[in-house]
C-alpha cells in the first residue's frame, strides 16, 4: 500500500497532478483545490491511497490525513466509487462533511455532482457515529443520525443484510415522526413495517 509520497511536481491538470519519485512519476487524483495548489518544480508531500481493480491502479491524494479518512469511510457507503468520493471532498470540507451527518441533513451530499437522493441519505445513514462533527457545529449525539446504526444492527440480528438494513432504514427516516426519530424500539418498528416478517438473507443479498 503507497500511504503517502513526497517528490517534484511534474505535471498538474485540473483533478490530477504528477509526482516524480526518485525518477518514476506517479498519476495521482486529487481534489481541483490541490490541483490548484500545485505548481510544477514544487516539492509536494500527499497523503495517498491505492484502489486497485481489475483493469487499473489508481492513486488518490489527499493534504490531510483528515480527508483520506473520509475518503475511507465514503468508499464504505452503498453506492459510492472513488470517483465520486473525490467528487464529495472537492466540493465539501471535512467539517461541513461531519457536520451534515451529526445533523442527518443529506441536502450538501445532493448537491455533489453525480450523487443522487437516494445516495445522499445512505451517505448520512452509513456515517452516522463513525465521523465527529466540526467543534464550532452543534453537538447532536441523540436524534436519527444517533440511532439509525442501532436500528440497523437490530435489524442485522433479526436477519436481514446490512445492506438492506441500511436502505430500509433511509427509507423511512424522511417520512417518520419526531417520536419515531427519538425511539430506537419506535423506529425499529417502523422500519419493520416496510420490511415485513423478519427473515435470513444471503450475504450478498
Amino acid at each position: 500500500m503507497i500511504s503517502s509520497l513526497r517528490g517534484t511536481v511534474a505535471h498538474v491538470d485540473a483533478d490530477s497532478i504528477v509526482i516524480e519519485v526518485g525518477g518514476v512519476g506517479l498519476s495521482v487524483a486529487v481534489t481541483p483545490q490541490v490541483a490548484h495548489e500545485a505548481h510544477v518544480g514544487d516539492t509536494l508531500h500527499l497523503h495517498t491511497t491505492l484502489i486497485v481493480r481489475e483493469d487499473a491502479l489508481s492513486l488518490f491524494g489527499f493534504d490531510s490525513r483528515e480527508e483520506l479518512a473520509v475518503f475511507t469511510l465514503l468508499l464504505g457507503v452503498t453506492g459510492v466509487g472513488p470517483k465520486s468520493a473525490l467528487g464529495i471532498l472537492a466540493t465539501l470540507t471535512v467539517p461541513q462533511i461531519a457536520d451534515a451527518v451529526a445533523s442527518d441533513d443529506d441536502a450538501p451530499f445532493r448537491r455533489v455532482s453525480g450523487i443522487g437522493p437516494k445516495t445522499a441519505k445512505l451517505i448520512v445513514v452509513q456515517l452516522a457515529g463513525k465521523i465527529v462533527a466540526s467543534a464550532a457545529g452543534p453537538s447532536r449525539p441523540s436524534g436519527p443520525a444517533g440511532i439509525t446504526p442501532q436500528v440497523v444492527q437490530a435489524l442485522v440480528g433479526l436477519g436481514w443484510s446490512e445492506r438492506t438494513a441500511t436502505e430500509a432504514v433511509a427509507s423511512v427516516v424522511d417520512d417518520a415522526s419526531p417520536a419515531d426519530l427519538g425511539s430506537v424500539p419506535a423506529l425499529l418498528r417502523l422500519t419493520l413495517s416496510t420490511l415485513g416478517p423478519a427473515r435470513k438473507e444471503s450475504v450478498g443479498g
